[in-house]
């Protein structure tokens, strides 16, 4: 079990994926203020909020269990007082507790760090197969370009995340699956439901790319 100070957002980070944020709140000034001063590594916990919202000392009423490391890799200062950080997921967590009494403003948890398993290396390789064509398929639906996915099964299970603009509980769902091989297959029916969405009642899906998170 591991401590680790806390930035629950209204977003899922998974492992791979950048996260830009804006600070201006004192507790996260507070926050990247010890990380970058105080620790070789500067990371910090990402956790999606369950119930509440991102803004205020009292609005995070419920997080998720399982969120994903942060590393601080970019931090600037800006006139009006804010900073710009750009973050890189490293790996996953399981909250196990918030920590009373830390003697921070901003929130601090006791945390499992959590082990990558592949599942069957088989069904591993040929799910991840299948999801490359159906995200394929689904880009020329939406008449985008086809980026090159990852060969590496994890980080492609990592990716439908934001290549197919889901919402957060789906998200949410990708980034708590037990092994690679449970992902894959979520992965690729959710890319095929909203590919089946897209083709027959023309929904298209938010931009997934989005700027700097406001604290």
């Amino acid at each position: 079990m591991a401590r680790l100070p806390l930035f629950p957002l209204g977003t899922v980070l998974v492992p791979g994926a950048t996260l830009p944020l804006q600070l201006f709140e004192p507790r996260y000034l507070e926050l990247l203020s010890d990380l970058v001063n105080g620790a070789d590594d500067p990371d910090f916990g990402v956790v999606a909020i369950r119930q509440g919202h991102e803004v205020g000392p009292d609005a995070v009423r419920d997080l998720h269990e399982v969120g994903c490391v942060a590393r601080v890799v970019q931090a600037a200062r800006v006139d009006d007082g804010r900073y710009l950080v750009v973050s890189t997921g490293v790996r996953r967590f399981h909250l196990d507790a918030l920590l009373a009494g830390a003697g921070t403003a901003y929130l601090t948890g006791e945390v499992t760090l959590l082990e990558e398993h592949t599942g069957d290396a088989g069904a591993v390789a040929e799910l991840a197969d299948r999801l490359r064509v159906a995200l394929h398929d689904y880009a020329t639906t939406l008449g985008a370009d086809d980026p090159a996915w990852p060969d590496d099964p994890e980080e492609l299970s990592y990716a439908v995340g934001t290549a197919v603009g889901l919402d957060l509980g789906d998200r949410q769902r990708l980034l708590a699956a037990t092994d690679t091989e449970t992902r894959l297959r979520l992965g690729l029916r959710l890319v095929r439901r909203e590919h089946q969405l897209t083709r027959t009642l023309g929904v298209v899906p938010p931009d997934p790319e989005h700027g700097f998170n406001p604290n």
